[in-house]
């Protein structure tokens, strides 16, 4: 038996070798496949890497309050829908109730336009608490932070990140100038250290000023954006949640305790990941189901020119059947041969699939993200197998052809 399949496979790979640029093009559909399941695997594990590595960045013991119920998902008010259920009032009874918070930092955020003598830019422009530094984990570079009374007294007084400072002022120093913001003129007294992007969020393009000052001057509302407080240790973090939570129903004069009428969301680090990573195995699922699409339409376009295959080698069929060849023996050559095919469009493929992979991650890692390389041997194995197993499956219909043929009808045939 053994001795058959090498005698087989021999044949094959002549049969294959004779007709290279046919055999390449029976390939395509299998390679292109294959190609496309390593890359969206191996991208969906770099991106939920890249994912994790954002969110260890921003702190494992941080909560995040918004406004708005969410039920499986992010937050709605994450999407842009303004909603106005959350206070800075909130954010000081968190701060002040809650024993095992050491920090808040409430937001009212807005994108505007900056402006200074004859330069203008627009950036996001961050009313915030002072517990920003702590929180976020951040340093003033030069200058200082605005204070708890310039907080309560609205003043205007503006920190700048280091690209904000550097689009408007260039080399020119910041600190004790004064810039318009929707026209109402703020004192810069600081600027940040350079962070970057982190959670994909840019650190560095933001002005920060008090948030009553964000609220009253800048947007006239008296609702924040959104709270972030800073646990003692991650140990408290379920307790914390659960706290907030009674907190601000007790505020909100909500007497159901089941969190179904909640106007507002609390989530742990944890928590974001878990939404992000269901989110993003969802689309990796639903991107591979697409890939397998393509696999099948390769393996039906490998049974097609196989069937015209079987066509033109119809005499050959003949001769080898009036020398004795058994149906079985010429349905096993086509069907090893459709095989091989499809194997070799898999490694092909994998190769392919594997080099871009590669490079993806190096770009990513270039351009300041962590984003690992990860091709797991199951993507690899699946890939060959299921390549495999369309040559088997496509190739059984054109080698049943090629055994029913008669010897004096193969003979014949022109």
């Amino acid at each position: 038996m053994l001795a058959l399949f090498k005698q087989y496979t021999q044949a094959s790979l002549v049969s294959i070798g004779q007709n290279k640029v046919r055999s390449f093009l029976t390939m395509l559909g299998i390679i292109i496949g294959v190609a496309a399941v390593i890359i969206i695997m191996a991208i969906g594990n770099g991106a939920q890497s890249l994912i994790l590595s954002q969110i260890e960045t921003l702190g494992t013991n941080k909560l995040g309050i918004f406004p708005g119920k969410s039920e499986d998902g992010p937050p709605t008010s994450v999407m842009g829908i303004v909603i106005t259920t959350l206070t800075y009032e909130d954010a000081m009874a968190i701060r002040k109730d809650i024993p095992s918070i050491r920090e808040i930092v409430a937001y009212s955020n807005e994108v505007t336009s900056v402006k200074w003598r004859s330069e203008s830019y627009i950036t996001s422009v961050k009313g915030c608490t002072t517990g920003y530094l702590e929180v976020e984990d951040s340093k003033v570079e030069t200058g200082h932070f605005f204070t708890e009374r310039q907080e309560e007294n609205m003043a205007r007084v503006a920190v700048m990140g280091s690209a904000a400072k550097k689009e408007l002022f260039g080399p020119s120093q910041a600190v004790g100038e004064t810039i318009k913001i929707k026209n109402h003129p703020f004192r810069v007294i600081g600027v940040m250290e350079k962070r970057g992007t982190v959670a994909f969020q840019d650190y560095d393009d933001q002005i920060l000023v008090p948030i009553k000052s964000a609220q009253k001057l800048i947007k006239g509302v008296d609702y924040v954006n959104l709270i972030r407080a800073e646990v003692e240790n991650e140990d408290k973090m379920e307790r914390a949640q659960e706290r907030i939570e009674a907190l601000l129903r007790d505020r909100h004069d909500i007497e159901d305790r089941s969190g179904a009428s909640d106007d507002f969301t609390v989530q742990s680090s944890a928590e974001a990941l878990e939404i992000i990573n269901t989110v993003t195995d969802a689309i990796r699922y639903f991107l591979i189901a697409m890939a397998a699409l393509s696999l099948l339409v390769g393996g039906i376009g490998i049974m097609n020119i196989m069937l015209v295959n079987v066509t033109e080698r119809t005499k050959e069929v003949g001769l080898r059947k009036a020398i004795g060849a058994r149906n079985s023996d010429i349905a096993y050559q086509f069907l090893i041969e459709t095989m091989i095919i499809t194997f070799l469009g898999g490694l092909i493929g994998m190769v392919i699939g594997i080099i871009i992979s590669w490079f993806v991650a190096i770009v990513i890692n270039q351009l300041g993200y962590h984003w690992e390389f990860a091709v797991s041997m199951f993507s690899i194995a699946a890939a060959l197998g299921v390549s495999a197993g369309i040559g088997l499956i496509f190739g059984l219909y054109p080698a049943q052809k090629a055994a029913e043929l008669t010897p004096l009808e193969a003979l014949r045939y022109e």
